[in-house]
């Protein structure tokens, strides 16, 4: 069959890709895998939020909801930022999707077209610049590199921006690499925003997971309220990926557009989904609080054993719930490391290049995993590198 060009500029998600070639080599070959290639918490979602869903569906809450999401269910997000981040949206702002990938996606769809250029972090999540190519729009990366902890340079970031800059994509804590932007780095980003005219999206999703630093957002400093696009979720926090629940926080300007946009895509969000949001953001927050110091328990431990392997050095993460070692003393490119660890150590990660060219050099891990399994991992890594050391990749 024939497709449309634009097909052909479609990325995807290695990490998937990996969980299924992972589980085939677990059921054909019996190898054992430690899965650490997923972004997925390890917990169970809060029992109250799973039965505030099921006495939704009891209750009769299976039916259509306005596109942009129930109002009560708007103006509970719009309490939760305010409280978490102390920047007040008006509910008619709020557009609840399934996932906040569908808010990226429509705007990427609304803004992007050829003769644009939408500037995204590299490394960084693929489907950024998979859906910015799918557009037309010209995808212009800003390298994250490890002597700035993975922060993106703004005076770097300066000298990317151009009269067809139409938006600026920064995700913070960041997935893949852990880096957190400080305060400074997020005004400064705005003050270049402004002076150069265009919109700016944060992807906020690991907002709550973060050590040692304060979360700090653009949107404090965007008082007007009319160019940066906060996109969140219970994906990460709760331990709700499944579930499929997130949204977009937005100027006024934008919000219909992208509720229009839902309207064509998938209607609404699930109605009891949509219920058990209520729930999870003014419930009890022990079982978050619990899972958050229990990652900063696996980084500690995760971080230290990857700096006893000879080849690896990693240095420490301030958020999310990945490690990104550097591999370039291995000698081995990327891809292929990835690879043997998979199917010679059943040690399942992420090559760096997964995640854009300046991933070369990089592996990804998720310790959303029990620390015996990360335990089992770095000991198979330790005892098999030595004698697989190659000359340092130049």
């Amino acid at each position: 069959m024939e497709f449309a060009k634009r097909m052909s500029r479609l990325g995807t998600e290695s990490a998937f890709e990996i969980l299924a070639r992972a589980q085939k080599l677990e059921r054909e070959k019996g190898i054992e895998v430690v899965h650490l290639q997923i972004g997925e918490p390890d917990f169970d979602t809060p029992r109250y939020i799973s039965d505030a869903a099921i006495n939704a569906i009891n209750e009769g809450y299976t039916h259509y909801t306005a596109s942009a999401g129930m109002p009560e269910v708007r103006e509970a997000i719009s309490d939760y930022y305010a409280k978490y981040n102390g920047v007040k949206f008006d509910p008619e702002q709020v557009v609840v999707t399934p996932g906040s990938k569908e808010v990226m996606f429509s705007l990427i769809m609304m803004l992007g077209e050829a003769g644009t250029e939408i500037i995204y972090p590299n490394p960084g999540y693929p489907i950024y610049k998979s859906v910015i190519d799918f557009s037309g729009a010209t995808a212009v990366p800003i390298p994250l590199r490890e002597e700035n902890e993975f922060r993106l340079d703004v005076k770097e970031l300066k000298t990317l921006v151009t009269p067809k800059t139409k938006l600026l994509i920064i995700n913070t804590p960041q997935n893949p690499t852990g880096g957190v932007l400080t305060k400074a780095d997020v005004e400064q980003i705005y003050k270049l925003a402004v002076e150069h005219d265009f919109l700016v999206m944060t992807d906020e999703v690991y907002s709550r997971i973060i050590y040692d630093m304060k979360f700090e957002s653009i949107s404090k400093f965007d008082n007007k309220q009319e160019r940066v696009i906060v996109l969140d979720g219970l994906s990460k926090i709760y331990a709700m990926c499944g579930w499929r629940i997130g949204w977009g926080l937005l100027p006024k300007s934008l919000a219909p557009s992208v509720a229009r946009m839902q309207t064509n895509i998938t209607s609404c969000a699930t109605s009891f989904v949509q219920r058990a949001v209520i729930e999870a953001l003014s419930g009890p927050q022990d079982d978050a609080e619990k899972m958050v110091a229990e990652f900063r328990k696996r980084r500690d431990f995760f971080v230290k054993g990857l700096n006893e392997i000879e080849g690896f050095s990693c240095i420490m993460p301030h958020g999310a719930f990945y490690v990104w070692p550097n591999t370039k003393n291995t000698g081995w490119d990327s891809r292929e490391l990835a690879e043997y660890l998979l199917t010679e150590l059943g040690v399942a990660g992420l090559s760096g290049t997964a995640f854009g060219s300046e991933g070369q050099g990089y592996l990804r891990f998720s310790y959303a995993n029990s620390i015996e399994n990360i335990e089992k991992a770095l000991s198979r890594i330790k005892k098999s590198m030595p004698k697989l050391i190659k000359e340092p990749v130049k």
